[in-house]
Order: C-alpha cells, then sequence, then structure tokens
C-alpha cells in the first residue's frame, strides 16, 4: 500500500504522541514545582530545564541515520519506555542533580519519539499530504500540551509541595506508559529493494550549508524555545505573582488548546497568505505577546495573551517539518529532520539556561522579554527564506520539483531548508 492511501496508522500516531507528549507536559512543571520544594532557585531550574535537552543533543543525528536506513516503528516504544522512567524516576529523587539526571533521560525519550513518528509521517504520506498529516500529528503535541498542565495543576498543591510533585511525576510515567496501546502495526512493510538502490549517505554539512537550513533551524528553535520556557517559567511567575499552581496549568492548557485551534485551521490559513507571511506574521505577534507577560497584568488579561500566543506558535513547527522533508533528499529525510530537532535541543539547552541568568539578574518575568527578541529575529529570517509548497499531484521530487526551483521555489531536491 502506497503512501497517502490509508490514514489509520496516522491518527494511531497522533493517540500516542497524545500520551507520550501528555506525560511530558504534566512533568516539565512537575519536575520545576518539585526542585522549588527541594530548594532549588532560578537559576537551577534553567540548568534543570536545560539538562532536559542536553542528552538528546549527541542522539538525533545518529538515530536519524538509523532511521534513513531502516524502519522507523522501534524508535517509538524506546520513547515511551525512557519517558515514563524519567518521569516516575524524577518523582523518587530525593536531590537536584538525580532530577537534573532524571530529566535528561526524559528529553532523550521523547526525542527518540519524536524522530521515529516524524520520519514515519514523512515515508508514510504522499508529498501533498505533509501539511496536513505534519499539521495533524502536531495536533497530538497538542492535545499532551493541553491536557498535562491540568492534570500537574490538579495534584500539585498544598502545604507539602514536595510530596504532591512527586505524585505528579509518578503519574505521568503511568501515563506515558499508555501510549504502547496504540502503537500495533503503525508502520508499513519497508520493501527491500528501496534499502539496495540507496546511495552513500549524504554528509551533515552538506545539508547545513544549502540555502535556507540555518534559517529553518532558528525558526523551529524560537518557536520551541518560546514553548519550552513558557512551560517551565510560567509556574515560577504564578509564584511570583500569587497564581495558584492549578491556574498556571489552565493558562498553559489555553495556549496549547489555542495551538490546537491554529493548526486545524492551517490549510486555509496557508492558501489565504502563504507559507512565508504566515511565518513571518505569527512570529512577530508571537514577539509582542511573549514580551507582554513579563507586564504584570490580571490573571484573564495574562489568559487572553496567551491564548493568542498560542494560536501564533502553533504554525513553525509543522511548517518545518514539511520544508525539511520535501528538501531533502530521499535518502536523508530523517538525518534532515533530525538536524532540525538537534537545532531544538540546542534551543532547549541554551534558552533555559540564559533564561536561568537574566531571571536571577532582571527578575523572573524577564525570559519573556529575552523570547519576544528571539521571535522577532525569527520573523526577518522567515521573511529572508521563503517556501514553496510541494506539487499537488503528490508526485515525487523530479522535473516538476526542478521547474519549481526555476521559477524561484525554494524547496526541490536540490535544495534544503
Amino acid at each position: 500500500m502506497g503512501p497517502g492511501r490509508n490514514r489509520g496508522w496516522l491518527l494511531r500516531l497522533v493517540i500516542a504522541f497524545s500520551f507520550a507528549q501528555g506525560a511530558v507536559s504534566m512533568a516539565r512543571p512537575a519536575v520545576s514545582y518539585r526542585a522549588l520544594a527541594l530548594g532549588a532557585d532560578e537559576r537551577a531550574i534553567g540548568v534543570i530545564a536545560g539538562v532536559y535537552a542536553l542528552l538528546p543533543l549527541f542522539a538525533a543525528v545518529p538515530l536519524g541515520r538509523r532511521t534513513d536506513r531502516g524502519r522507523c516503528a522501534p524508535l517509538l516504544p524506546v520513547g515511551v519506555v525512557l519517558i515514563a522512567g524519567g518521569c516516575a524516576l524524577s518523582g523518587l529523587a530525593d536531590s537536584l542533580v538525580a532530577m537534573a539526571v532524571w530529566s535528561g533521560v526524559m528529553g532523550l525519550g521523547h526525542l527518540s519519539f519524536v524522530i521515529g513518528a516524524q520520519s514515519l509521517v514523512a515515508r508514510q504520506s504522499a508529498p501533498h499530504e505533509h501539511d496536513r498529516n505534519f499539521g495533524h500529528f502536531t495536533i497530538g503535541a497538542s492535545l499532551g500540551q493541553l491536557i498535562g498542565p491540568v492534570a500537574a495543576g490538579a495534584l500539585i498543591g498544598g502545604p507539602d509541595m514536595a510530596r504532591t510533585s512527586a505524585l505528579a511525576l509518578v503519574v505521568a510515567g503511568a501515563g506515558a506508559a499508555v501510549a504502547f496501546t496504540s502503537l500495533w502495526r503503525i508502520e508499513r512493510p519497508v520493501d527491500p529493494e528501496s534499502r539496495t538502490e540507496r546511495g552513500e549517505r549524504v554528509p551533515v554539512h552538506r545539508i547545513l550549508r544549502t540555502r535556507g537550513v540555518p534559517g529553518g533551524i532558528l525558526i523551529s528553535l524560537a518557536v520551541l524555545s518560546a514553548t519550552d520556557i513558557l512551560t517551565a517559567y510560567l509556574p515560577v511567575v504564578g509564584e511570583d505573582r500569587g497564581i495558584a499552581p492549578s491556574v498556571i496549568g489552565l493558562l498553559l492548557s489555553l495556549r496549547a488548546a489555542a495551538t490546537i485551534a491554529c493548526r486545524l485551521v492551517m490549510t486555509p490559513m496557508l492558501r489565504w497568505l502563504g507559507r512565508t507571511a504566515l511565518l513571518t506574521v505569527t512570529c512577530v505577534l508571537g514577539a509582542v505577546l511573549c514580551a507582554g507577560i513579563a507586564v504584570p497584568v490580571p490573571v484573564w488579561a495574562l489568559a487572553l495573551m496567551l491564548a493568542a500566543l498560542g494560536f501564533c506558535l502553533g504554525v513553525g513547527q509543522p511548517l518545518s517539518m514539511t520544508t525539511v522533508v520535501h528538501a531533502a533528499p530521499d535518502d536523508a529525510r530523517s538525518t534532515a529532520l533530525a538536524l532540525r530537532l538537534t537545532g531544538n535541543r540546542l534551543g532547549q539547552v541554551a534558552a533555559p539556561a540564559a533564561a536561568g541568568l537574566v531571571a536571577g539578574v532582571a527578575g523572573v518575568a524577564a525570559p519573556f522579554v529575552m523570547l519576544g527578541a528571539l521571535l522577532l529575529v525569527s520573523s526577518g529570517i522567515a521573511l529572508r527564506s521563503p517556501v514553496a509548497a510541494a506539487p499537488e499531484g503528490g508526485g515525487k521530487k523530479g522535473s516538476a520539483g526542478r521547474r519549481g526551483s526555476r521559477i524561484g521555489a525554494v524547496l526541490s531536491r536540490k535544495r534544503d531548508l
């Protein structure tokens, strides 16, 4: 069965991703609250959040290479095991060092799952379906980000913050394990001939030096950093402003709900504005809204800003996935996606560390001003790195793609984002 003929696998993948991402989204604020209960300050929170992305930095490209040469599905259960274990063991840890280590394990599991899942979508979708299928795939992430913080907020609270945050982490680990129920027969059999036809692997430096790659990585990095720091630092802002953990959980879930709404209407927005304008406008608006979080406002105004911010941040990730897949050679798609994720993880290491330093010097709301500046820079990059659509007919990247490049299209077989 060829790409695009049956999307039952996509529904199961979205369900599995919802549980895996829900566990991570529940665990991230729970880790922050437990670290605070164990005596961590803003700088320590930034370090722990950065370690979450540290291990994946060294694993992304090897995992992408392995997936290009074999199957995607085996990475999914491995990722679920690492996520579940990292969550549960973070709850049982009684020191900040141990929490940082298990946070790194959780991040490695999340990376493994995402590389396998994104590669699966790329491989089992027709070219003209990538925008839609990647958008639907990322709805799974948004559903997890919607449910996870609410569940964390419902469990965390009271005088014994250390105990309730530990309970939330153990529950998150159990929730991640539920993802196993949707992973059966999720990948179609791989044609053995397709493996023998592949030539030598494309060097990483060649992918990184092609037109648009640095810009695409920076856009994805900025959007993910905004989401990541928002999840890690909004609890700290809530503590500083006297906002209850349950309200913070609802605010984070409101942001995720707005992201889901964005991805449900992404196709008509693309028809209306086009990719370049859509990326640029949403990055600019996201920059303004991120900076606005630093201003002490009533909770209802903060909710409105987070809803608008969630809608703007919903654009960057699926479009950057589609761009990378269309640009990369057929036998290096997973590696290209892994390079994009490596950029994301670099941002997840550097941005929380920088946020911790900024928060320690200028206050707990200052990191959001920093994020606003980063998104503003990414809007300029989006404007200078236009992205062309895949051919509607769903054909392979061949003569049509080359003709498109001659009339100014950025995405073709020989050009990588």
